[in-house]
């Protein structure tokens, strides 16, 4: 098996510290100086998160494991600092810098805002992102084939086709259905174009509501309740942050939630064709491994897109809305009980 010479390095480090700490027995500044030295010879990895909730939590073990697969394991070889910016702006900017002043070889970005804000700052530094809908809309890359920047990555784009053809299935009759997004996020009014267009292939109007934060859910809810027989809801950071509280009030006025990945399902949503965030974490990682072992350069490495997706529902919320899925929806489909 080919050992990279950064694993060489830190299997040497080891061994020259064990030496140490066995021979300076009587020397008890030794083994503290050897340590040093191994800390010292650790690759740095940044890692920046946009905010808490089971899709970019999953993104994020994805790329860790991915990296440990490939020898790449923290206090071994390399030092990971992952930080979480709280869905917060300022806190982005501020981890961003730290990464860079740290001379971070390679940093992972996880959600949109999040690569963005470090693309900003990290001119030079390798940038390898995910939970990004689309690369060129956020002005990430110059073509998904051809990034030609520092920034590549692998998108979350998931099949919204499918995922608007599953709610008509288990709304036939709808005329009408509503989405829920934050504008400001890119990846969520490109998902809501998308619907737009699949629904206007069917006759089926798509009524919008728009939310800022957490606090306008529960109005843009209200909003849609009385006037659609369906909801769509994109991977929007915002929204997967606060399923539970849509749940609450979506749930007992019987509207049937599509979302858009299967950790917003897990929350509460009743079902969805969903890309799995832990594998995208993974290609992520594996395409940094690359990166770091000099087999490629971000500017001609295509950013990947996942082909297919899962069905997902989750059953309580069925029974919690009275509405019976087709058994031959479920087939092959992860249950959430």
């Amino acid at each position: 098996m080919e050992i990279s010479t950064l694993t060489r390095r830190g299997l040497i480090a080891a061994a020259v510290a064990g030496a140490l700490a066995l021979a300076g027995c009587g020397d008890k500044g030794a083994a503290p100086a050897a340590n040093s030295a191994a800390k010292a010879d650790l690759t740095p990895i940044g890692i920046v998160q946009l905010v808490e909730h089971s899709a970019l939590d999953a993104a994020t073990r994805g790329i860790v494991d991915a990296l440990a697969e490939r020898g790449y394991k923290d206090g071994v070889n390399i030092k990971l600092d992952i930080q979480n910016a709280q869905g917060d702006q300022s806190n982005l900017h501020n981890i961003a810098n730290r990464f860079v002043s740290n001379k971070d070889k390679v940093i992972f970005a996880v959600a949109t805002p999040a690569a963005q804000a470090v693309a900003t700052v990290a001119k030079d530094t390798p940038i390898v992102a995910t939970a990004i809908t689309d690369f060129v809309a956020a002005k990430l890359v110059k073509s998904d084939a051809a990034p030609g920047g520092n920034v590549t990555g692998v998108s979350d784009l998931g099949p919204i086709a499918a995922q608007f053809d599953l709610l008509m299935k288990l709304v036939p009759n709808a005329k009408t259905i509503g989405t829920i997004y934050n504008s400001s996020e890119i990846n969520s009014a490109y998902q809501v174009d998308l619907l737009k267009k699949a629904a206007a292939e069917r006759g089926v109007e798509v009524l919008e509501a728009t939310v800022s934060n957490v606090n306008d859910i529960q109005q843009a809810v209200a909003s849609l309740k009385d006037k659609v027989e369906g909801l769509y809801l994109p991977t929007d950071n915002v929204i997967a942050s606060a399923v539970p509280a849509l749940a609450k009030v979506v749930n007992p006025a019987k509207i049937p939630a599509v979302a858009g990945e299967m950790g917003m399902v897990g929350a509460g949503c009743l079902g969805s064709i969903s890309v799995d965030y832990y594998e995208l974490g993974k290609m992520t990682g594996q395409m940094g491994a690359d990166i770091l072992e000099g087999k490629k350069k971000p500017a001609d490495t295509p950013v990947e897109h996942v082909k297919t997706g899962v069905p997902v529902f989750n059953m309580k919320t069925a029974e919690a809305i009275g509405l019976a899925i087709p058994e031959e929806l479920k087939k092959g489909a992860k249950i959430f009980e």
